[in-house]
């Protein structure tokens, strides 16, 4: 028995369903032929209301759960688009949410709610620390009634297409605090204001059509009141969104990953080569079906973390845990799909190979299976800590 009952979902899945029906394989396929932005998209996602699934009645969102956001999520890989390019205000808006004052949430959720603002950013990644985010080194120094940030970020998504970003940096010297984890900081940065007056923007070429930037801040002024919750409590605060972001992950895989069997399935049947149909072979068919099973089982994991997170109860192990199975079991199928379609699946047409490399990306971003694994064996298996 799952944790969520799949069917409640239904009425999601089909309202997400005809909205992505307005951009076809078409649209996504010219937009990453230009390295674009799917703004129509992005516009029309926000306008129907999904992207603020989350966020309370009170101030003006559809007041859902992580669940019902990951279904959102899901149907749009599902039906072949790309929630990288919106998924970032979902879990971004978390730490706003649980951690910002009542005056910050009261100014910026409704705005976020209707699309006035965007807040599809967080910057965290530095270039020497990567996933070892207790060692950043970008410093936030309070001057007066205004904090002077300087250093360098790394690999932070749709800054060119936010207004807002949640950065975290170090308030108190690291050798100065007592736990590693504690003297950093988290701000809202109003992109608009910084860009140019103390924040330089460097985009980074990459393999998908992700839109990612090394970021550069020197003496970059921000007021006071851009401070969200206690200083010193960054890195706590950061948590809640990372767990609610690999959930939200998991479930943008098993979307793809269900792309990929039913293209795969599909092509395999109405292929014939000597006289009867590829998917008539066991070659063909088993790593399709191996596919299809794995995909089913991360999907278990993915409710389990759901139910976890929106009940208040510490997800941490199950998002986890549901991001690696997911990203695992979508690469799978995605090269399944791939050799299944031989040669065509390099075709541009087929849109194989534009998933592929999207999918791809979760097998390291937002955190790699390695760190995953290094968790589990540490805080599920109480294994000596590997780092």
């Amino acid at each position: 028995m799952t944790p969520h009952d799949p069917e409640q979902f239904n009425a999601i899945r089909e309202g997400v369903r005809a909205l992505c029906g307005e951009f076809d394989a078409a649209y996504w396929r010219a937009i990453d032929e230009r390295k674009g932005f799917p703004e129509a998209f992005v516009k029309a996602l926000t306008e129907a209301g999904w992207l603020s699934a989350m966020i309370p009645v009170e101030y003006g969102g559809s007041g859902l759960g992580l669940a019902e956001a990951s279904v959102i999520l899901e149907e749009v890989n599902r039906c072949g688009g790309n929630s990288g390019t919106v998924h970032g205000q979902m879990y971004n808006m978390f730490t706003l949410l649980r951690h910002g004052s009542e005056a910050q949430k009261r100014y910026y959720l409704p705005r976020l709610a209707s699309g006035e603002l965007r807040l599809q950013s967080m910057g965290v990644t530095e270039p020497t620390t990567g996933t070892d985010t207790t060692k950043i080194k970008t410093t936030a120094i309070r001057h007066g009634d205004k904090y002077v940030i300087n250093g360098q970020k790394v690999w932070i998504s749709r800054v060119q297409h936010s207004d807002l970003m949640i950065l975290l940096a170090r308030t108190t010297p690291l050798a100065e605090v007592r736990k590693k984890s504690e003297g950093m900081s988290i701000f809202l940065v109003d992109l608009r204001d910084a860009i140019g007056n103390g924040l330089t923007v460097q985009p980074i070429a990459n393999m998908v059509n992700h839109e990612t930037n090394e970021l550069f801040f020197d003496n970059l002024e921000l007021p006071a009141d851009s401070l969200i919750g206690e200083e010193g409590k960054g890195f706590k605060y950061i948590l809640d969104g990372l767990n609610a972001e690999r959930t939200l992950i998991a479930a943008e895989c098993i979307g793809d990953g269900r792309w990929f069997i039913e293209k795969a399935s599909a092509y395999a049947r109405d292929r014939v080569v000597f006289g009867r149909p590829i998917g008539q072979n066991q070659g063909v068919q088993f790593p399709i079906a191996e596919a299809h099973i794995e995909i089913e089982a991360a999907d278990l994991m993915r409710w389990r973390a759901c139910a976890e997170y929106d009940s208040g109860r510490n997800a941490g192990a199950s998002a986890n845990m549901a991001k690696y199975l997911a990203a695992k079991a979508s690469w799978e199928a995605a090269n399944a799909c791939l050799q299944t379609h031989g040669g065509f699946g390099f075709a541009c047409e087929y849109d194989v190979e534009r998933k592929f490399r999207e999918t791809r990306l979760y097998q390291v971003a937002p955190i790699s299976t390695n760190l995953i694994l290094s968790y589990v064996a540490e805080h599920l298996l109480e294994l000596p800590r590997s780092f």
